[in-house]
């Protein structure tokens, strides 16, 4: 099996004082390419510690991505320490002067000496290109193991993954399959609920179903070879059964895009009134192109339903929309939301669980029972639903 590690470097990444989203954004790449990672590890900028797990890892690992510390500071240490794992000299790589020179040029600025530090790699190493960035990459060969060294800087180390560092793992595995992954994303079931159902669901040798709870979202993943493809399908099936109406959409794009597209095919526009989300929604919404009436912001909303189904009424009829949402204040835990139709008015107040009291949380859900209140008339269905974690104390 081949063994593909990541090694990420920093003090900052090390110590938590930024989120190593490069990481995630690998895992997720590799994998879709047919290359997971078997693991991941995390270095500060020490060159003892750097020297030994290079040297641990390459006595290990097929392939290993090393990213950050090619900079031009004196704690970018990722050259040096190459070198000294390989037992070779670093080399000031012309070319590579060159092509900075003009980067800076191009920007009407004088390259600093410091950069020069960026050309500086093992004698023995390939240079990687970097179209949109100072640092050059570089590879080499230690021990058992191909070692990329990538700049830590998202826009460039992405570039640098695309562009130098797939193709090569490509030509040099092209039996490496990308897997058939099948998504769903859930909302309004817990995560338990769905798994006393599909738990118990065979799967073809080497499928594996996954959950991932994000509140207030559970997506629903099988994974396997495409060689299972037929058989993955006909198991798919039972997982969108058991999901049922709490399906928000399958595949990748988020629920705003979907409502996007159901509006536009029905040729309808929607009309917001927020208090509390406080213009979530409508940004949500308006990102993904739904088509929206306006909206307004309320200073001031009486608390309670009844009040509130006046208002979505009221601003469907003003805004000339055939639809209008309208999302009340927060009040002693409770919330009243009601979405105005050609139907007719309706809507729920809903009551929080205590462990549900984050301010950001709370707005996050409010967005969604809004969202998924829309979903569910577009797909012709009573717009109110049960929520395990929400009580529902009035509805109209």
């Amino acid at each position: 099996m081949l063994r593909i590690e990541m090694l990420s470097t920093g003090d900052e990444v090390l110590h938590g004082q930024i989120v190593d989203t490069n990481a995630a954004w690998l895992a997720d790449t590799l994998f879709e390419q047919g290359f997971p990672l078997t693991s991941r590890e995390t270095v500060g900028d020490a060159m003892e510690a750097l020297v030994d797990v290079l040297t641990e890892r390459s006595q290990i690992a097929d392939v290993l991505i090393v990213n950050g510390g090619l900079g031009p500071t004196s704690d970018d240490l990722s050259a040096q320490a190459a070198a000294l794992a390989a037992g070779v000299e670093v080399e000031e790589r012309p070319e590579w002067i060159a092509r900075m020179e003009a980067y800076f040029n191009h920007r009407g600025q004088a390259m600093s000496p410091a950069n020069r530090k960026q050309a500086q790699i093992p004698a023995n190493a390939e240079l990687l290109d970097n179209p949109v960035g100072t640092a050059c990459g570089f590879a080499l060969r230690l021990n058992r193991c191909w070692i990329f060294f990538t700049p830590g800087v998202p826009s460039e180390f992405k570039v640098m993954v695309e562009q130098q560092i797939v193709p090569r793992l490509r030509q040099q595995w092209p039996e490496s399959e990308p897997p058939l992954c099948l998504r769903l994303t859930t909302f309004g079931r817990g995560e338990s609920s769905l798994a006393a159902e599909l738990d118990p669901l065979p799967l073809p040798p080497g499928v594996v179903l996954g959950y991932r709870s994000s509140a207030p979202i559970i997506e629903l993943k099988l994974t396997g070879p495409r060689a299972q493809e037929a058989a993955m399908r006909q198991a798919w099936e039972r997982v969108r059964e058991v999901a049922g109406e709490s399906t928000l959409f399958e595949g990748t794009g988020g629920l705003p895009a979907r409502l996007a597209e159901q509006m536009l095919t029905q040729s309808l526009q929607l009309a917001l009134s927020e208090h509390f989300t406080g213009g979530l929604l409508h940004w949500r919404l308006q990102a993904a192109g739904v088509p929206l009436a306006g909206g307004e912001l309320p200073a001031r909303e009486e608390a309670g339903l009844s009040p509130l189904l006046a208002r979505a009424a009221t601003l469907a009829a003003q805004r000339g929309a055939p639809l209008a949402l309208a999302i009340g204040p927060l009040v002693e835990g409770e919330i009243s939301l009601a979405l105005h139709t050609p139907a007719g008015t309706v809507g729920q107040t809903l009551r929080y669980s205590a462990r549900h009291h984050s301010p950001t949380l709370q707005q996050e859900m409010v967005a969604m029972v809004a969202m998924d209140m829309l979903r569910r008339y577009l797909n012709g269905w009573p717009p109110v639903a049960n929520y395990p974690w929400l009580a529902r104390v009035a509805e109209a």
